[in-house]
């Protein structure tokens, strides 16, 4: 019998239903009102699990493939679907997923070959899986209970993550007789997870998936050679440390201060060595050259740029740097976004034809007269002096659009040098539960954007949909042009950051729509213990950039 009342927004009625109605028997009546397969349910800004009964719930609409969230249950799907099939095939192999390309993971299964014959095998029986159409089963246990029955069946590294975790109890899943853990919600059933591929991929494979755009496909695999080098370079590098997860970067915390202490000190000392290596590579340069330096938001492009200067200096060299921001047009013939809005992360809000004619004059030694911008007026004029650089000096830009050669068509390319910085990072959360680089980037700029410009988390969060999209248009495209890529990743960085990102993403309440991302961060950096001993790390650091007292000033 019907006794509860729920409104629907797709459906634009209140609908009655029983209070043990779940919200995937609801979600039923709207399925074809969505062109993409139904993930999840959300009620005012939380996102709820289809398997949860609509008891309690005034309204509800429904998520799908054409959004982020939608996208992230899929993904968790189709894991523990790959998780399955291999279970099944090769015993207990363990499955690694390493970090994202394009819109595919990059995985392993150790001591499996990842040849043509066994993916096929594997896609096969993950295809076979989601016809039988299998209900993934969420229950809840006890920590202690967890940690027993992961170790039991080999999956250690969750056993070391719950280890460390604050609260008492561990939501897991149960299909096909296979247990697993997932950092965040599911879908219903195996039957939701309908596109997938696995493409080899050296000694690994890739997991394609579709994406937000166009989810009923999926969308050709391009391979980025260079940036899945530095991935795997680091993630190398962490396995000599011994810190591949936030489990085992938890357990060197437990010991106290002094093992800390060297994994920051030897991470430190690695930066230190990539960017001389980089100088050395510039000073092999017979002409005065234009080093471009490039990445998305919160990449530490700016302690990177300072730090590459002074190991330029130890080589006898005296780099000017010029600060591409000086370059904006005037504020009223900025190029306007599709919303209307003013679009500074666009090209041609610079004076691109400006910057090449001084470019070219600074490299042949001629006197320039640098423009400067006035943010407060929107206008642009110029410095007072000329500037002059001498032979074999070279000029560095930092700025998102060094790698486009638009920005510098004027120069040719054997006179400039490229350089890409991003944080990417190695860490995972376990063997299947990556960390998203974007999520290490957003948590660097909450913290630094609340104390060098007193914005909000929220402030923050609401800004970084159109940084992001700026990033995909404007700089993702041309990273493969560098000459040479640096990672700012730093594998102690997220236990820094939890001390001051905690404080500012708590403050965000369920009356914003940006809720239910903080809550995903919140829920994320739980599983980390605080790094306690701050003024262990070094001053020249880049995540001083973030968390402030860095030797470069207020960046």
């Amino acid at each position: 019998m019907a006794d509860h009342e729920i409104f629907v927004k797709e459906l634009g009625k209140k609908i009655h239903v029983t209070k043990e109605t779940s919200f995937f028997e609801l979600s039923k009546m709207c399925g074809e009102l969505h062109k993409a397969p139904i993930m999840a349910a959300k009620s005012g800004n939380s996102l709820i699990e289809l398997c949860r009964n609509v008891n309690g719930e005034s309204e509800v609409e429904f998520i799908d493939l054409f959004s982020l969230d939608g996208i992230r249950i899929y993904t968790r799907g189709a894991l523990f679907i790959l998780f399955i099939a291999i279970r099944e095939l090769f015993g207990s192999a363990q499955l690694n997923v390493h970090h994202s390309r394009g819109t595919g993971l990059v995985c392993n299964i150790e001591g499996i070959e990842s040849t043509p014959e066994n993916l096929l095998q594997i896609e096969e029986r993950m295809r076979e899986l989601v016809k039988e159409d299998i209900v993934f089963e969420k229950a809840t246990l006890r920590k202690f209970e967890a940690i027993r029955l992961f170790s039991e069946d080999g999956q250690r590294d969750k056993a070391l993550l719950f280890k460390y975790r604050k609260k008492s109890t561990v939501n897991i899943y149960r299909c096909k007789g296979f247990i697993n853990y997932f950092y965040g919600y599911m879908p219903y059933s195996t039957g939701a997870i309908l596109n997938f591929s696995l493409i080899p991929y050296g000694d690994y494979f890739i997991l394609n998936l579709p994406d937000t755009k166009q989810p009923d496909r999926l969308p050709k695999f391009v391979d980025q050679p260079k940036i899945s080098t530095i991935f795997l370079e680091h993630e190398r590098w962490g396995e000599i440390l011994g810190v591949k997860t936030i489990g085992e970067i938890n357990e060197i915390i437990s010991k106290g201060p002094r093992e800390i202490r060297e994994i920051v000190n030897i991470t430190e000392s690695l930066h230190e060595k990539k960017i001389g290596a980089i100088a050395d590579q510039i000073a092999k340069h017979k002409e005065p050259s234009l080093i471009l330096i490039a990445g998305p938001s919160s990449s530490g492009k700016t302690t990177f740029s300072k730090r590459l200067m002074l190991h330029l200096k130890v080589l006898g060299m005296n780099p000017v740097q010029i600060s591409i921001d000086d370059y904006f047009v005037d504020r009223e013939k900025t190029p306007l976004d599709e919303n209307g809005n003013y679009d500074f992360e666009s090209i041609h809000a610079l004076n691109i034809d400006l910057f090449n004619e001084q470019i070219s004059q600074l490299l042949d030694g001629k006197e320039v007269l640098l423009p400067k911008f006035d943010f407060m007026l929107g206008k642009s004029g110029f410095h007072d002096k000329p500037i002059r650089i001498s032979e074999g000096q070279p000029v560095i830009i930092e700025g998102i659009h060094g790698l486009n050669e638009l920005l510098s068509s004027s120069v040719p390319r054997h006179r400039k040098f490229k350089i890409y910085v991003s944080a990417l990072t190695q860490m995972n959360l376990d063997s299947l539960n990556r960390i998203p680089t974007t999520d290490v980037r957003l948590l660097r700029r909450i913290v630094r954007d609340n104390r060098s410009r007193g914005h909000s988390a929220l402030d923050t969060m609401r800004m970084w949909p159109s940084v992001r999209r700026g990033e995909d248009k404007y700089i993702f495209p041309f990273q493969e042009e560098a000459d040479v890529m640096f990672n700012s990743a730093i594998v102690y960085e997220l236990a820094a950051l939890k001390g001051f990102a905690e404080p500012l993403l708590v403050q965000i309440d369920d009356s914003v729509p940006e809720y239910i991302e903080a809550k995903r961060l919140l829920r994320f950096i739980d599983y980390l213990l605080p790094m306690m001993n701050l003024e262990d790390i070094p001053r020249t650091s880049i995540i001083k950039e973030f968390i402030g007292d860095s030797v470069f000033g207020s960046l």
